[in-house]
């Protein structure tokens, strides 16, 4: 997988090849951080959930904090509701990512926005940690929506995509790393979907394909 940075509105990735997509096992995934720089902030808190066969396994989830070298600014506080306090005594990075990867074995991960922040973020923190980055297949729904469908020209953000597929997400903790992964399962099960409404049964991106980044809202 190869992902180029166009301008500061687009990226491109290219290089994913992946068959047989409607047997897979996958591991849904989202990071809370100490803020949007994945150059510069740290994960407080990994979540997880796994789909087989278009199914959220409820049964099989990961959630944990992850203590932070970097204070938690009060404005990401209120959002996420991850408090200073609460990660003072949580496990290291380094822990937690050791039970994340044994969590994902065999998985194609899933995420929304990851080419953009998860993905550059985790590799971040696997650098700082002197850790070796994961291996498995990422997807991202934003860029599998947007390979689905090139006519459409917004931002494709998460609430976006809830508003397209119509998705119940009354009973979602939004900012919890483990609620936006339920969430994004939600998004990628539909997505799934139109692939088997097109009879596709494999996903490639053997051309750039043109993806447009998120529109961070500012904090206030």
């Amino acid at each position: 997988m190869e992902i180029s940075n166009l301008s500061d509105t687009e990226y491109s990735v290219t290089g994913i090849s992946l068959s047989d997509i409607f047997n897979r096992n996958y591991c849904v995934f989202d990071f809370e951080a100490t803020g949007a720089n994945q150059d510069e902030e740290h994960i407080t808190q990994i979540g997880a959930v796994i789909v087989e066969n278009n199914q959220i396994l409820l049964e099989k989830t990961f959630n944990s904090l992850v203590r932070s070298p970097k204070e938690i600014p009060l404005l990401i506080e209120k959002l996420t509701g991850i408090k200073n306090s609460d990660i003072e005594r949580a496990p290291s990075f380094s822990t937690v990512y050791e039970e994340f990867v044994a969590f994902t074995k065999n998985s194609i991960l899933v995420t929304q926005a990851g080419y953009e922040f998860d993905w550059p973020l985790l590799k971040n923190e696997c650098e700082r940690n002197c850790l070796p980055m994961v291996t498995n297949t990422i997807l991202d729904t934003k860029a599998l929506f947007s390979y689905l469908h090139p006519e459409v020209n917004e931002r494709v953000s998460t609430n976006y995509l809830i508003k397209y597929y119509n998705i119940d997400d009354s009973d979602i903790e939004r900012h919890s790393a483990l609620g936006d992964s339920v969430l994004i399962s939600r998004i990628f099960i539909e997505i799934l979907e139109e692939f088997k409404q097109r009879n596709t049964n494999e996903i490639i991106f053997s051309e750039p394909l043109r993806v447009k980044k998120v529109q961070l809202v500012p904090l206030s």
